[in-house]
């Protein structure tokens, strides 16, 4: 029965305990809380008092800062207005403005669309005279719609022609400022500085005699010595009226050179007869074969040509006895050989090449009697076979246009070939050839519509046109003389060049009364 009492005791001191101790925890709260309630009153007075002053100092910075602001915004507020007042003033006047332009905008679209009506007025006006004119015009001129614009076309066409040979003539005249001027310069030169005299050969030889009683020697008992002449030298021998002179006639110049020789040796000794003849023929082909040796190593010698083979100076040796229009083809080759070294001098090129190419270019015509094939191939054949350099027996090829020429030597060669043989007095001609050469000259150029009269000049080396300036403008000339100088090109050979100069005039002739 102890332990539930003891624990009842326990129960009972711990719940005194208890309450003891929440009345002691409670007056020690309570004193705590007054002493903080005083602490708070205390701090509380003070706070009142700092507060009081800040609150002070703050309203007065407030209210400094809201005057401030007040001043700020009221000198805001008045640029403001004053900008407002500006822009409206702006605004007002831009009004006033634009009404004014709308005012005017609307006058002119008024008087725009008055004169648009009248344009559409006069333009059906116009329209309608138009076609009353066409009528009057198809009336008296008789001429369809078609049948004008033909016409016109034909006129315009003429315009673009002249227009067109204009804008040629200015072209060409552009790009042969340089070239002709340089071309010119060297081309004079060339011929200035070379002089060579002209052997003009023809296809027959007189031969002088003592007195006519030597022509019956010549003939012979039954004509027996005029036919050994003939048959062994290969030339005909002409005795005629013609007193104290025969004639040997034959196109071979060689063979008749060795039977002119012949011929005056047996002249000289008085004994004529075929053994005789004979005879004489052997010394006169000695005699003229040392002469061709001879030539050819003049000439070389005298264009300075070194290193030839003899073969190939005996072949150019036989040029003197050859001739081409007239004109010695010896002399024209050392001519040839001059005038291309000097203009391989002034252009800067190989001036021995081009003087070799130039000597030699025409030792085909040597053979050629004997070989069939055009002179140009067969010197480049010959001097190759002789040990001539390709470049050398390109130009001799390529100077008559067998091949194009592809070296600066070979045009030079082939240039100063054509200078040789145009220059005025080289070749000559037959009569025949030549009065035909100048009929058809003028034919062509007659052939053209406006062409009044044609003349031949210059030996054929120059036409000059006269045309009629009715039928002609200026401008057209010089299509005409382009025209008229591609067709000579086309339909005819000839050496050398043909200048073609187009006369227009016009003269106007009045007589005072």
């Amino acid at each position: 029965m102890q332990a539930p009492v003891v624990g009842i005791i326990v129960v009972l001191v711990g719940i005194i305990g208890l309450v003891a101790g929440f009345f002691l925890r409670k007056y020690l709260g309570e004193a705590k809380v007054g002493f903080a309630e005083e602490r708070a009153q205390k701090l509380l007075a003070e706070a009142k008092k700092d507060g009081e002053a800040k609150k002070k100092e703050d309203l007065l910075e407030a209210k400094e800062q809201i005057h401030n602001l007040r001043a700020e915004s009221d000198r805001e507020n008045r640029e403001v207005r004053k900008n407002l007042q500006r822009l409206e003033k702006r605004i007002v006047q831009g009004e006033e403005s634009l009404a004014n332009r709308l005012d005017e905008i609307g006058r002119r679209e008024k008087a725009l669309i008055l004169e648009e009506q009248k344009i559409t007025q006069r333009s059906s006006d116009l329209e309608k005279i138009y076609t009353e004119e066409k009528e009057r015009l198809e009336r008296l001129a008789e001429l369809s719609v078609e049948e004008a614009r033909e016409l016109l076309l034909k006129k315009v066409e003429e315009e673009t022609r002249r227009d067109s040979a204009k804008l040629i003539r200015e072209i060409e005249t552009r790009a042969r400022e340089d070239g002709e001027k340089r071309a010119r310069n060297i081309i004079s030169l060339a011929i200035q500085r070379l002089s060579s005299d002209q052997v003009a050969e023809t296809t027959v030889s007189v031969v002088p005699l003592p007195n006519d009683d030597m022509k019956g020697r010549i003939i012979g008992r039954e004509g027996r010595n005029i036919r050994a002449f003939e048959k062994l030298t290969g030339i005909n021998l002409i005795i005629d009226d013609t007193p104290e002179a025969v004639i040997l006639s034959g196109f071979n110049p060689l063979r008749r050179e060795i039977a002119r020789l012949t011929l005056e040796k047996l002249i000289i000794d008085g004994r004529i007869h075929p053994a005789r003849i004979e005879e004489m023929f052997e010394k006169a082909t000695n005699e003229v074969e040392a002469e061709i040796r001879e030539e050819g190593e003049q000439a070389a010698f005298e264009v300075g040509v070194q290193g030839l083979h003899p073969e190939l100076i005996r072949v150019l040796g036989k040029l003197k006895f050859r001739t081409s229009y007239g004109q010695n083809v010896l002399r024209h080759s050392v001519e040839v050989a001059h005038l291309a070294g000097i203009m391989a001098a002034e252009l800067g090129s190989d001036i021995k090449l081009a003087k070799r190419g130039g000597f030699l270019h025409d030792i085909g015509k040597a053979i050629d009697q004997e070989v069939e094939g055009a002179h140009g191939t067969l010197g480049s054949e010959l001097a190759k076979r002789l040990g001539e350099t390709p470049q050398v027996c390109h130009a001799i090829e390529g100077h008559h246009g067998e091949v194009d020429p592809t070296t600066v030597e070979a045009v030079l060669v082939q240039s100063a070939d054509a200078l040789s043989a145009a220059r005025p007095g080289a070749r000559r001609e037959t009569l025949e050839s030549y009065i035909k050469r100048l009929e058809k000259l003028e034919t062509i150029a007659d052939s053209y519509e406006g062409v009044e009269k044609t003349y031949a000049m210059q030996a054929g080396r120059e036409i000059r046109v006269m045309v009629k300036p009715e039928k002609i403008a200026d401008n057209a000339t010089d299509l005409l003389a382009k025209e008229v100088a591609q067709r000579i090109e086309e339909e005819m050979e000839y050496p050398g060049q043909v200048k073609v100069t187009v006369i227009r005039e016009h003269r106007a002739v009045e007589y005072a009364k």
